[in-house]
């Protein structure tokens, strides 16, 4: 993308900020460690930036921003398994990766939606913004009859509102903590939406759906910053344990809580993406290494890498992102079957 693209959508990001009204909710007591009186925070992450020193970062610093538009062709893509996605076998473990963090999940007669985006941009507004950098493989209205939508927090990028509108009021939402209210707002009744605080679980038949630790921040414009949780989830699906890792940073503490309380996991659907500079990403985003210790940590059988190749975040290019896959598989002396980058639009079968 290029610098005049991602200096239009910075000001029309701090244009549409200020218009946006923060949603907090007032005389909210904090019970939890991770709890504030005016929302949430990490608990082992020393630093966190704002927009502003994004905004730095992007333009004033000398950190070399690599366009991943030119390098697009290197993303791994397959058509869909349309067969598959309509007819599933329901005793076969299988996950559609449609991008992004992106993912259909189908087993015993369940389909289950992480985060879904379906826009062409991760973006408040429509003309600009981060746009996708390879055709959607599958279109909204092209998915089966979806159950059940887990979402990790409400970043663009990861709550997409058209998206969610599209899905409609028959699914059955998982949320964070405090961010049922925008739902809502959104025409979805309440009994829809489950919102689940860290270490919170809630079922239904054979899907049960664990609320984990992130390191992470939320906020859809400049005022509303940590007012709703971030997490990570444990998702069950009969007898297949799967960790949605939505957005994360790592620390040496929370994963490994996460695998002593749910580990073995079958699966790890795993973020490895946005991940340059360190000295800013660090916090919020964990690096390809980074990666293979959350996999160790929460005790995975396999994990498949996202978060990476459909929008630009961070100043890596594509080459690079799959470069530092590899190596940090060898590094961990994980297998490619252990640790494995997915096509975007494959289907796969555990």
């Amino acid at each position: 993308m290029s610098r005049v693209s991602y200096g239009f959508f910075a000001g029309c990001w701090v244009v549409v900020s200020l218009l946006l009204v923060s949603c907090s909710t007032p005389g909210y007591q904090p019970s939890k460690p991770w709890h504030t009186e005016r929302g949430f925070k990490n608990l082992h992450a020393e630093k966190e930036n704002g927009f502003f020193d994004y905004w730095y970062m992007r333009w004033f610093s000398d950190v070399d921003w690599q366009d991943q538009a030119e390098q697009a062709h290197l993303i791994p893509t397959a058509e869909p398994n349309m067969d598959a996605i309509e007819a599933p076998d329901p005793d076969v473990r299988q996950v559609t990766w449609i991008g992004h963090s992106t993912f259909l999940l189908q087993y015993q007669g369940l389909t289950v939606l992480t985060d879904p985006i379906f826009s062409d941009r991760a973006s408040p507004v429509s003309f600009a913004g981060p746009t996708r950098l390879t055709p959607l493989p599958l279109p909204l209205e092209a998915l089966p009859p979806v159950d059940a939508v887990v979402i990790s927090h409400d970043h663009y990028d990861h709550l997409d509102e058209a998206s969610i509108k599209a899905l409609g009021p028959d699914v059955h939402y998982y949320v964070p903590l405090k961010l049922k209210g925008w739902f809502l707002e959104q025409g979805i009744e309440a009994e829809r939406v489950t919102e689940l605080d860290w270490w919170q679980s809630a079922s239904d038949g054979a899907l049960a759906v664990h609320a984990t630790p992130s390191q992470h921040w939320s906020g859809r414009s400049l005022w509303d910053r940590f007012e709703t949780l971030w997490a990570s989830y444990v998702i069950d699906i009969g007898d297949w344990r799967l960790w949605f890792g939505g957005d994360t940073g790592y620390n040496e503490f929370q994963f490994k809580d996460i695998g002593e309380r749910f580990g073995p996991i079958d699966l790890a659907l795993n973020p490895v993406g946005a991940y340059l500079p360190r000295w800013f990403m660090e916090m919020p985003h964990v690096d390809p290494y980074q990666a293979t210790l959350i996999h160790r940590d929460i005790g995975a059988r396999q994990s498949v890498t996202m978060h990476w190749g459909a929008f630009q975040l961070a100043a890596e290019g594509i080459q690079q992102t799959l470069d530092d896959i590899e190596a940090a598989r060898e590094k961990s002396g994980l297998s490619p079957s252990e640790f494995q980058v997915m096509a975007v639009g494959e289907t796969k079968f555990f």
